[in-house]
């Protein structure tokens, strides 16, 4: 009975062992030729990689055996060829492989970026598809030129995506870049630059380096670089660093940012640099490193039965047992092969099936080529990198951002090629200052304007030079008959008005007015100075001119030329406004750096009238006006000490006002042109110079000239004055004399009346000849002695005493009356009243006394 037990349990285990073997060694495995490409000559290290990556690809394909069907059911079998690196050698083995047969459909591998590319032009034309488990060049990026290569390595333009999305992040906008001069790092740095600029970030400074990796880092800090993103191999990591460490390129006002393809592993101080390990780790502590994720970071098993965990054991197992060193790319292999093995297991299981079901219809080559690579785009499966899936010919994986951070990197975001997203770990992020390096020094813009003060200053200076002019305006209209030349001063004064109204539009700025009228003052200050200039010199070169024509033997009128001249300068100045308006420009100062923020600068700026040739108008402005006040400064300087006759007074005014004007203007320009860099201080200059000159003609030229008109008006007045003087006393004269006239008609009547009245007490004779002979004063007293003695009384009116003392008293009167200057009789002749004899009688007739 035990022995029937012991025989029933063994028929059992041979039945179970039976249905699990069974179908193993019933299933037929069909072969499917594969060309592996890759460099297996020796040097350059060439052997060390094919050596890491064959115990990948056996493990691959062992997977792909214990499948179930129909992957199962076919069996890859690969063909290695050496390509050597060499595109022309790769080219004849491939056709040497293809003449000899089998049929291949399917190309595997290559690891040459020349190779590579090369092969991908040809494709198509040899039917074939191509796998690859290295990044492609760049220059295949072009996907619809090169459909038939796919890699399950995403290219270095997924690295370059994922640095501008890093930068958008922190808004870096100014960045510099130091790559290595392998050519692969070339391209990158292309399409990176390319990227930047379309991103419209500034690339403030590039460079490569061979050995001398310093140098390029000094220029970078020299242009004031923060940002900086590194491209180089693994191995010159350290030089670099120490390179940063000298030149102190770290700490919370650099950030740096390595994007470059190789070990995902931080490996500083594996190669001599010159610095220590803690120089080296203090300059790398707060970098960046983005890099592709070689495996998943999910511990589920994937398409093969296999964790990233158990796929790393077996692969070093192995590795281990063969002596090879690791490859970087080990992982990408793995599952570049499973991508192999699962599209040929399609396309030939649907070629099967097609050719069993399908009354014997072939597939063609070309139908074999198309259907595999259709296999190979959509093909969807958990490797042991994650996802595998191609999109337009790219594969989309996850890049990882790395942070070094003491001695040891950590894992603080991940961009998605799929999403183009950028998904931060913020509490991972360590920053070495308070936050994000800024990516370059703040400036901050302060204007600088023309002070109020100055401003206030400057314009009540030019309004009340402004007044002073409009009142001697005034002066020479209302004085215009007593003023010489007075035309000709008055367009000197309007000159002067108009070049110190030119003072007030200077010096206003924005924060006052609008950008257009600025504009307009710009072309308003031009005008009026540049003509007000004009004028001013015109009138006073045509004036000297003149003195000199005068005084010359040869007159020479100088005609119309103020009027030709301002014609000029019209022209000039409307050219000018015409074809290049002034417009307000911003200039900038120099900078000043805050002394409590080393990232923070303050520029200073400032408006001014410019335009985009203002040298060549400024030329052609003072080109027409040198001359003319070279000309007008040597005929002042010769008549200076000339004889100018009546003209003379103001004629030697005139040489120092056009010698003055002459410095004054040269100054002028001259200030202006040293002092361009700075408007505030070219406002001041040019105004105190502009005021000086209109003060200096008003006080110099017409000064003089008002003070002789006043001085000669109170010459006049006195004049005048003295004149109404004799007037009054001609009036005086005149009334005395028809006084005197009155008195005489007065006297004669009353003469007459006594010499009736004598004749009528005579008796009607005839009076003696010696009465006859007397003087009037005689003629007046005879009739008085008669008075007297026809009547005797005291108390009559007209007895002799009466009538003796009205004469003594009127009589002197008349005397005065009738003196010589006013018309009346002469002493000699009123000598007879100089003795009282005349009046008082003596004898019994007083008139023969």
């Amino acid at each position: 009975m035990v022995w029937t037990g012991q025989v029933q349990g063994a028929l059992k285990l041979l039945l179970l062992v039976w249905l699990i073997v069974a179908p193993v060694l019933t299933r037929v495995r069909h072969p499917v030729p594969v060309l592996w490409m890759m460099p297996t000559g020796s040097g350059s290290g060439r052997e060390n990689l094919t050596a890491g990556l064959v115990p990948a690809v056996r493990l691959a394909l062992q997977d792909l055996q214990d499948q179930p069907e129909p992957l199962g059911n076919y069996e890859i079998q690969l063909q290695l060829l050496d390509c050597q690196c060499d595109p022309a050698e790769a080219l004849r083995v491939l056709f040497d492989s293809m003449w000899a047969g089998p049929r291949y459909l399917l190309v595997f591998g290559g690891a040459c970026p020349a190779v590579t590319a090369l092969m991908a032009r040809a494709l198509p034309a040899l039917s074939l598809v191509q796998v690859s488990f290295v990044a492609p060049p760049l220059s295949l990026s072009n996907r619809k030129r090169h459909t038939n290569l796919l890699s399950t390595v995403p290219s270095v333009r997924a690295l370059n995506q994922a640095v501008v999305k890093l930068l958008h992040r922190y808004r870096w906008r100014r960045v510099g870049l130091i790559t290595g001069d392998r050519p692969g790092l070339a391209e990158m740095k292309k399409d990176l630059i390319r990227q930047l600029l379309k991103a419209d970030v500034q690339l403030a400074a590039a460079g490569s380096f061979s050995d001398d990796a310093c140098g390029r880092l000094k220029e970078l800090k020299d242009g004031d670089v923060r940002i900086i993103i590194g491209q180089f191999e693994d191995s010159s990591v350290s030089e670099v660093f120490c390179c940063a460490y000298r030149l102190n390129l770290f700490g919370p006002r650099y950030q740096w940012i390595l994007a470059a393809e190789g070990s995902a592993e931080w490996r500083l101080g594996w190669q001599p640099s010159g610095c220590s390990a803690t120089s080296l780790l203090t300059a790398a502590d707060g970098s960046f490193r983005i890099q592709i994720r070689r495996f998943s970071t999910t511990n589920t098993p994937g398409a093969s039965g296999r964790t990233p965990q158990d796929y790393q054991e077996s692969y070093l197992k192995q590795l281990v047992q063969e002596g090879s060193e690791v490859n970087p790319l080990h992982a990408f292999a793995y599952d570049a092969a499973w991508v192999a093995g699962a599209a040929l297991s399609q396309v030939m299981e649907a070629v099967r099936l097609r050719e069993k079901y399908g009354a014997q219809v072939t597939v063609s080559e070309e139908e074999e080529v198309k259907m595999l690579l259709e296999a190979v785009k959509n093909i969807q499966f958990e490797g042991v990198t994650g996802p595998v899936s191609f999109r337009n010919g790219e594969r989309m994986t996850t890049m990882e951002l790395i942070q070094f951070q003491g001695n040891s990197g950590v894992l603080v975001g991940e961009f998605n090629t799929t999403t183009q997203q950028l998904r931060l770990m913020n509490h991972l992020l360590k920053f070495k200052g308070p936050g994000p390096a800024k990516d370059q020094t703040l400036v901050r813009l302060q204007h600088r304007p023309v002070s109020l003060f100055l401003y206030f200053i400057m314009s009540s200076a030019a309004a009340v030079i402004i007044f002073i002019t409009l009142m001697v305006l005034c002066f020479v209209i209302i004085n215009h008959r007593c003023w010489s030349g007075s035309f000709q001063d008055q367009f000197l004064l309007l000159g002067l008005l108009l070049c110190s109204s030119s003072v007030l539009l200077s010096g206003l700025d924005e924060t006052s007015l609008s950008d257009e009228v600025l504009d307009v003052l710009c072309s308003a200050r031009l005008w009026t100075l540049s003509v007000g200039h004009s004028v001013g010199f015109m009138v006073l070169f045509t004036r000297i001119w003149t003195l000199y024509s005068a005084c010359s033997i040869e007159p020479k009128p100088i005609g119309c030329a103020l009027i030709w001249v301002l014609l000029l300068d019209l022209l000039v100045l409307s050219s000018w406004q015409i074809l290049d308006p002034l417009r307000r420009v911003v200039l900038h100062h120099s900078t000043e750096e805050y002394l409590d923020d080393q990232d923070v600068i303050l520029r200073l700026f400032s408006e001014r009238c410019s335009s985009n040739n203002m040298e060549l108008w400024l030329t052609a402005v003072c080109g027409y006006r040198t001359p003319l006040l070279a000309l007008g400064c040597f005929l002042a300087w010769t008549i200076r000490s000339w004889d100018l006759g009546p003209a003379g007074a103001s004629g030697k005014l005139l040489p120092l006002s056009m010698l003055g004007v002459t410095a004054f203007s040269v100054s002028g320009v001259l200030a202006s042109l040293l002092t361009s860099h700075d408007p505030p201080l070219q406002f001041c200059v040019s105004s105190i110079l502009i005021l000086s000159c209109n003060l200096f003609i008003l006080g110099g030229l017409f000064g003089p000239q008002i003070f002789s008109v006043l001085w000669s008006r109170k010459e006049l007045q006195e004049e005048a004055a003295d004149e109404e003087e004799e007037e009054q006393l001609r009036r005086s004269n005149q009334e005395l004399r028809s006084q005197g006239a009155q008195l005489d008609v007065l006297i004669e009547t009353i003469t007459m009346q006594l010499a009736e009245m004598f004749q009528d007490e005579a008796g009607g004779k005839p009076a003696e000849a010696g009465v006859q002979s007397v003087t009037h004063e005689a003629q007046i007293c005879s009739p008085i002695q008669h008075l007297q003695r026809k009547t005797s009384s005291p108390d009559d009116i007209n007895s002799p005493e009466q009538v003796g003392r009205r004469l003594s008293v009127q009589l002197p009167i008349l005397h005065h009356s009738y003196l010589p200057l006013i018309g009346g009789i002469s002493t000699s002749s009123s000598s007879q009243f100089s003795s009282q004899d005349v009046f008082f009688p003596h004898h019994d007739n007083f008139l023969y006394a």
